[in-house]
């Protein structure tokens, strides 16, 4: 059979000999590194399994709703999945989240007020959070146009979190600390749970009034707990990426304390109606099975990159993390050197998707990015990070980052396709 595959990809898929072999050798090399994802794989399984029989999901809370959307069981059964899921008081799940910056976003314009100061423990955040904050852009509608100040700790040389520098940040003034758990586009390692405790702590020692937030967008089932966990006090993510496993149209989702929940509810919708109101337009099917699904399906993503990082490291490539590191988020780093490289990569993984492999992607002038960014995502749902894609500013040092893959042969063959395309480009010499 194995020679059959081999034939098809070569004849069919146009993928070389030397890279197939290459293939090969990498996955008998990661084999046990996959044993360790499949065990978290089956604990988070039966953790999704538990918690809806636990709040009797039944078909009942698939049907529609109208109007404004009052006791939508399908909504606040949906909503009582994620809050025990991620052992939390409350939470908002919802399509009209349209994606993980906006979910960020409300939590922050949500809970912080004129004269509060947020400090960003894990550098500067995500790019399209920049003009968020009012770091970059015009500033309209920022938390600095409103009164919110703002801090930042870079990380040490080693990666780690400077724990001793958000000690001495913190003051009466600090309203919240915010943790990125994933790398963004930041060559970096992503934040494990053991890191988020430490900062949280750190903050909590200091001032326990402080609010803790976490980005948790990418990192959803990479552990067998959650940030939430650890003493966070409120978290958001997005449908599109690790939680809904690929079927979930659209939609956000934050996790959290009471009372923080219901600052944000008045944010999302308004002061007194908070979320009583908000059709979910028939979606929660794709939620709640999107939801049971996502453990395998990081997983899946999750061996991907290993084949991701295994292979190009194997070339010479600098990668993060290495094979063989821990992660905490889905996305595999490589250092291709070139803007050209970036390029055809990108291209490659486009050309392996079954959405729109046609299409040749190519740098554009992105909203809410600083430079121009390529981005390769043939998906069944647009923008679907859980799916497989490949994305890059065009910038030094020039670094792509691969991730998603709904089946690990979907994501082995794109990482397969990307390097063929680098080869057939001149961007990489014959192997």
């Amino acid at each position: 059979m194995r020679k059959h595959i081999e034939k098809f990809l070569k004849e069919q898929m146009n993928i070389s000999s030397e890279i197939l072999n290459l293939a090969l050798e990498i996955e008998k090399e990661i084999q046990e590194t996959f044993e360790k994802i499949n065990d978290i794989k089956e604990y988070n399984q039966y953790k999704v399994l538990k918690v809806m029989q636990d709040e009797r999901v039944s078909d009942i809370h698939f049907n529609w709703n109208t109007g404004y959307g009052y006791n939508d069981i399908g909504r606040e059964t949906i909503e009582k999945v994620y809050a025990n899921l991620f052992k939390t008081e409350d939470a908002i799940v919802r399509p009209t989240i349209v994606n993980g910056t906006h979910a960020l976003t409300l939590c922050l314009t949500g809970i912080l007020r004129p004269g509060d100061e947020i400090i960003s423990a894990t550098a500067k955040p995500y790019d399209t959070l920049e003009e968020v904050i009012g770091i970059r852009g015009e500033g309209k509608g920022s938390l600095m146009e409103f009164g919110v100040s703002y801090k930042q700790i870079d990380f040490l040389n080693n990666g780690a979190v400077d724990i001793d520098s958000l000690r001495k940040s913190i003051s009466e003034k600090t309203k919240m600390v915010y943790i990125q758990r994933s790398t963004g586009y930041a060559w970096r390692k992503s934040l494990t749970i053991d890191d988020i405790k430490e900062v949280v702590d750190t903050a909590k020692d200091i001032n326990p009034n402080v609010v803790c937030m976490v980005d948790n967008c990418y990192g959803e089932f990479l552990d067998i707990i959650e940030p939430t966990e650890v003493g966070v006090d409120i978290m958001a993510g997005s449908l599109i990426k690790n939680p809904g496993g690929g079927l979930a149209l659209t939609g956000g989702y934050i996790v959290g304390r009471n009372d923080l929940i219901e600052l944000i509810s008045y944010r999302m919708t308004s002061p007194g109606i908070g979320k009583e109101c908000g059709l979910t337009f028939g979606m929660t099917r794709n939620m709640f099975q999107g939801l049971f699904m996502a453990p395998h399906v990081v997983s899946e993503a999750i061996k991907g990159a290993i084949f991701c990082a295994k292979l190009f490291g194997k070339l010479g490539y600098e990668v993060s993390p290495k094979f063989n590191e821990n992660r905490s988020d889905i996305i595999q780093s490589i250092k291709l050197g070139t803007p050209e490289a970036i390029i055809a990569f990108c291209q490659g993984i486009q050309a392996a998707a079954p959405v729109d492999a046609f299409v040749t992607p190519l740098p554009w002038e992105m909203p809410g990015y600083e430079s121009p960014v390529i981005m390769a995502a043939g998906a069944f749902v647009q923008g679907s990070s859980i799916e497989l894609s490949a994305d890059a500013p065009i910038k030094e040092p020039y670094i792509v980052y691969f991730q998603g893959g709904l089946t690990y042969e979907h994501a082995k063959f794109g990482v397969m396709k990307g390097l063929q395309a680098m080869v057939d480009e001149g961007c990489l010499e014959v192997l």
